[in-house]
């Protein structure tokens, strides 16, 4: 996962990935909400699968 950073600009908090704003809203309490929801449904996602452990069978018969 990303490196996350909250930070003022004017009344609003930005939420930052790396060094690009990704999110502004009014409450920093909200922002680290937000935070925190993002990373646990990144963490909840499965693993991607390597397509070469499983090959993709073609159902049409070739001509």
């Amino acid at each position: 996962m990303k490196s996350y950073s909250i930070v003022r600009i004017g009344d609003d908090y930005v939420v930052r990935a790396d060094d690009k704003n990704i999110l502004k809203v009014a409450s920093r309490r909200r922002a680290a909400q937000l935070v925190t929801d993002a990373a646990e449904l990144l963490n909840a996602q499965p693993e991607p699968v390597d397509d070469a452990e499983h090959p993709v069978v073609d159902s049409v018969p070739p001509i």
